[in-house]
């Protein structure tokens, strides 16, 4: 397994006001850890090479420029796109979907048209479709989970109707870390003529992705959950769409011309990045994606499995966890939502919280997978490259006295 939890200062620096034990951090899925060499890189960056970038005739903007072209150019590799114009920096998953929504969605979803997604999207992925509908007059309808297991083209076919025209899918699911089968699904809705949009945030730090296999026409994940910074994510927009969508915002650098009759855009993906743009947050992610690479992907995805393994066999043998989604690590990511019966889940992470373990609890940007599946709540734990056996067998060990604390 890996072993790498010295690469990440806050295990060294975290200074708990309840606790004085040494910190169990389960909640990636939220946000990972930055190593040292992230934190370092930006802050050279900041130190040495800062200026705007693209427009600067001088030696810094020069550099700056090269090296956030540089980090464009690696995530190309990383997701292995066919060409870098398809890369696009964005703030987050979030601003990507809604992206998609604004450039490609208003353009081709009229009245009567339908969106498809499933029960186990992200907020990220439902409400900017919501919004769509609000516009234009389109419905959409849900692929409803089946039998806590990933969803195959199989499953969904039987939801397309005649005027079914995007799929929304999460690759990974954030609350119950399924990995719906996306090469497949996305290949066989090109067929019929559906526009994919994948949410990538919980895959892409979990195993290696193939966008050009994968053959959707969207896919969006963030940095910080790539153990890069906040405030920077990618779009992927297939090469097919990149050049015939219209820009998202307005301003400087997405233009090639503008007169008082009218603007010229830019061509892509400089038509999409309005503004100065998350230039140390590029860099940042670049460091992000590099660290990553010395480990290998296959390795990493392989940790998270043997992890995923580990504490599932772990948490059954806890009378009274009750586990959701897939009860094996096949076909999932180290995402475990779990309860523990007769404790509400948001007493359970005060009182792991006392013992400085760090996990999430409520409904995760999930309201409809949580309705779905009558719940009000889950305890989550998720799993980063610096997580280790000891970390899963403390938190087991935690939560057996929780249960004894609160059934006195």
């Amino acid at each position: 397994m890996i072993n790498c939890k010295k690469d990440f200062p806050l295990f060294d620096h975290d200074a708990h006001p309840h606790s004085s034990e040494p910190l169990i951090y389960l909640d990636s899925a939220a946000s990972a850890l930055k190593p040292q060499c992230v934190i370092d890189r930006m802050n050279d960056f900041y130190t040495r090479e800062y200026a705007n970038i693209h427009r600067g005739l001088y030696h810094l903007s020069h550099l700056a420029t090269t090296h956030y072209e540089s980090a464009r150019e690696t995530i190309r590799e990383f997701i292995k796109a066919r060409d870098e114009k398809c890369v696009i920096f964005t703030k987050g998953t979030t601003e990507s979907i809604n992206m998609v929504m604004h450039i490609w969605g208003r353009l081709n979803i009229q009245k009567g048209d339908r969106i498809l997604l499933s029960q186990t999207e992200h907020h990220a992925n439902i409400v900017p479709w919501q919004i769509l509908r609000q516009m234009s007059g389109c419905f959409i309808d849900f692929i409803p989970l089946i039998d806590d297991r990933p969803l195959t083209w199989d499953d969904i076919k039987p939801h397309i109707k005649p005027r079914t025209k995007l799929l929304g899918l999460t690759h990974i699911s954030n609350a119950l870390g399924m990995r719906h089968d996306v090469y497949d699904i996305c290949v066989k809705a090109r067929a019929v003529n559906i526009t994919t949009c994948i949410d990538g945030a919980q895959a892409i730090c979990h195993e290696a992705v193939d966008v050009e296999k994968m053959g959707c026409d969207f896919y969006a994940f963030s940095g910080h959950k790539l153990y890069g910074p906040t405030g920077i994510g990618v779009l992927y927009i297939h090469p097919d769409l990149v050049n015939t969508l219209p820009p998202f915002l307005g301003g400087g650098d997405m233009i090639e011309t503008v007169t008082k009759d009218g603007f010229t855009p830019a061509k892509a993906p400089a038509k999409f990045e309005a503004g100065t743009p998350p230039i140390a947050e590029a860099i940042g992610l670049h460091g992000a994606i590099d660290y990553l690479m010395t480990m290998n992907m296959d390795r990493v995805k392989s940790h998270d499995k043997d992890l995923c393994e580990y504490a599932l066999g772990a948490l059954k043998k806890i009378d009274g966890i009750v586990l959701y989604g897939p009860q094996t690590a096949d076909n999932r990511a180290g995402i475990i939502s779990f309860n523990m019966k007769g404790i509400h889940p948001h007493d359970m992470g005060t009182f792991l919280d006392h013992k400085n373990i760090a996990l999430r609890t409520g409904h995760h940007c999930n309201q409809i997978l949580m309705d779905a599946m009558g719940l009000p709540a889950t305890c989550r734990i998720s799993f980063g490259v610096y997580n280790t056996t000891r970390d899963i067998d403390v938190l087991c060990n935690a939560l057996t006295q929780a249960k004894r604390f609160f059934r006195q």
